[in-house]
């Protein structure tokens, strides 16, 4: 996979894309944007920041197990 710029080389001829190419890319990139999934992503983004989901408050990455193992332990 050739990672180089480009458009810092003198001797490379500036291809432009198909416009039928382009128009089909851009939907592609809309339908996949409007996707169940990528609401979804988007919406977890919104809930809360990263850190509190990796650091909840109650110190459990679920409360509820956590609680119920708690209290078999006290048994």
């Amino acid at each position: 996979m050739d990672l180089s710029f480009a458009r810092l080389e003198r001797d490379v001829a500036v291809t432009a894309m198909p416009t039928e190419l382009a128009v089909l890319l851009v939907g592609v990139a809309a339908r996949q944007a409007a996707s169940p999934t990528a609401r979804a992503q988007a919406r977890l983004g919104l809930i809360a920041p990263v850190e509190q989901l990796l650091a909840p408050a109650h110190g459990a990455f679920h409360a509820s197990a956590a609680h119920a193992l708690a209290r078999r332990q006290e048994e």
